[in-house]
């Protein structure tokens, strides 16, 4: 169990400091430009820190530990890409479908982005697996 934590903690920290360059830095503006019209004037920190939570823990149950018991840096990634894949279009093709002006462009670009996001933290996580056991 003290491993699966410490593999959590390593996940959260690898998740937080890719994302948060991301949205901290390149992306700002770029959201700003595409959904200032509908954007709140703060995050809603609490539905912020469950996403991530859980983004993490499916991170884990789907893609890392699998990988980690096969022993296949390969598969995760592979699997990574396919959960990046997934979550993010779930989240952007759904607002695609349901909410008027939402642009296609940023749905492209937020997969995209779901897809690297996922494989890179799910490496940095498979590495810190491998060192850890």
């Amino acid at each position: 169990m003290v491993y699966y934590i410490k593999l959590y903690f390593i996940t959260l920290v690898a998740f937080f400091a890719i994302d948060m360059l991301w949205l901290g830095w390149i992306a700002r503006s770029f959201y700003r430009k595409y959904l200032g019209f509908i954007m709140a004037p703060s995050p809603n920190w609490t539905a912020a820190i469950i996403f991530y939570l859980l983004f993490i823990l499916g991170i884990l149950v789907f893609v890392v530990i699998p990988g980690l018991n096969e022993g296949s840096l390969r598969n995760t990634l592979v699997r990574a890409a396919l959960y990046g894949l997934i979550t993010s279009a779930t989240y952007d093709l759904t607002h695609l479908a349901t909410l008027k002006d939402w642009p296609v462009f940023l749905t492209v670009v937020d997969i995209t982005w779901g897809i690297v996001l996922s494989t890179l933290v799910s490496y940095a996580s498979y590495m810190g697996g491998r060192w850890l056991a």
